[in-house]
């Protein structure tokens, strides 16, 4: 089994034999997904054909990675006929699923993948996947630490510039892999019927607006992560979120749960007690260590170790690895990352940040100390207002960089 799928969506038609089929890969982009999807379709033998809005000089460094691979290109624009070419289109994830081109190619009847669904059918390995509006990436690093205390050669890959089906020369059948996945991500796998074999939603708020209608519709996609497993499959969630509760209604996957207070009601469990991560396991009292041997600040960080704890724990790893790997991460860059300490000052960077909900949790974690803090940007249609409620509240001094967000942050903050 290569996911916890309950059905493929594809019929008896091995999805991913590629051979001689004209494929058409919408959406080159910057990012080692792009890369790793081109190849892996040579590789299959597919007649591969690129086309990206973005033209030859904005995609220069990856098309110079491509040099010499027998592809196609059409940039800087579509062409309905590489549309009717096109046996298969596998999209970018930065390809709305709303895009007149994906209609078009519905309606000509042309199979649509991602590279995520290449590679949940193609992955001998067990899959574990890592969703959530923040916290991703950190919970996805530190259980890819916790994952090869057990097996020196798992994999972490996914949303995170880091090709999933790049690696899979490198997957061995029994050592697990981590992928952290976006709601983008997601919207194939649901479309197709796959969901990882251990899935861990870390939280849900409010993102990604400019792109979904809605927050129902932009919650009930990260929901993809448990909708099609399977009863031997594990789901590990926050404790008594109803959001979370909501989207993932339905779902018959064992479950896991994580919460910064006693959750010991329920038969697997993590949670945060006496300073320690603790936690209970079919009866069992588990412990991972104390929590001021994680060494990144904040409690959605420490929420963050105790979802991979729980994810780690469903694979068999034992708590005695677990602590270790707490003890050992030092986070992953732009999250909280500590850049410097100059003339006494702390100088953080948490650019990765693009949520307030994000932003609030990391001005949380200083809560108390004479803090500066650096925003603005783009506008992702986010409601903002509980981001300038704490920004007045905690920061001594805020500095406003330039963007589509900024002009309404500092009305609000003038307010």
């Amino acid at each position: 089994m290569t996911s916890g799928n309950r059905e493929s969506g594809i019929g008896n038609v091995d999805p991913n034999n590629l051979r001689c089929r004209r494929v058409l890969l919408m959406g080159l982009g910057n990012r080692q997904g792009g890369l790793g999807v081109a190849r892996y379709l040579i590789e299959s033998g597919a007649d591969v054909r690129v086309t990206d809005l973005r033209d030859e000089a904005a995609l220069a460094a990856t098309l110079a990675d491509l040099d010499g691979l027998p592809i196609g290109y059409t940039l800087g624009r579509h062409d309905e006929g590489d549309f009717r070419w096109a046996d298969v289109i596998v999209r970018n994830p930065a390809v709305p699923r709303e895009s007149s081109w994906l209609a078009l190619a519905r309606d000509l009847g042309k199979r649509i993948e991602m590279e995520m669904t290449l590679f949940f059918r193609a992955c001998p390995a067990p899959i574990l996947g890592v969703t959530g509006t923040k916290g991703k990436t950190t919970t996805t690093s530190l259980l890819g630490q916790m994952l090869r205390e057990r097996w020196p050669n798992a994999v972490v890959a996914g949303n995170m510039a880091v090709s999933a089906l790049g690696q899979l020369p490198s997957i061995q059948p029994d050592a697990p892999v981590a992928l952290e996945l976006s709601s983008f991500q997601l919207e194939a796998l649901d479309e197709q019927h796959l969901s990882p074999h251990v899935g861990v939603i870390t939280n849900i708020s409010h993102d990604h607006l400019d792109r979904y209608p809605s927050f129902d519709d932009y919650a009930w996609v990260k929901g993809a992560v448990a909708r099609h497993q399977l009863s031997e499959n594990w789901l590990v969630t926050p404790d008594n979120d109803p959001i979370v509760e909501q989207v993932i209604r339905g779902a018959i996957s064992k479950r896991v749960v994580f919460h910064s207070t006693d959750a010991s009601s329920h038969p697997h469990a993590c949670w945060i007690s006496n300073g320690r991560f603790t936690g209970i396991w079919d009866g069992a009292a588990i412990d991972f260590g104390p929590v001021d041997a994680l060494r990144v600040p904040g409690e959605h960080s420490r929420l963050n170790a105790l979802a991979a704890a729980g994810a780690a724990l469903a694979m068999g790893v034992t708590s005695e690895e677990i602590a270790r790997s707490i003890a050992a991460f030092t986070g992953v860059p732009h999250r909280m990352e500590h850049v410097a300490t100059i003339g006494g000052v702390d100088y953080i960077n948490d650019t990765a940040a693009t949520a307030p909900a994000a932003a609030v949790a990391a001005l949380r974690a200083f809560e108390g100390r004479d803090i500066v803090a650096i925003v603005g940007g783009s506008d992702k249609k986010l409601p903002i207002q509980p981001l300038a409620d704490e920004l007045v509240r905690i920061a001594n001094r805020v500095i406003l960089l330039d963007g589509a967000l900024t002009p309404h942050l500092a009305d609000l903050l003038a307010d």
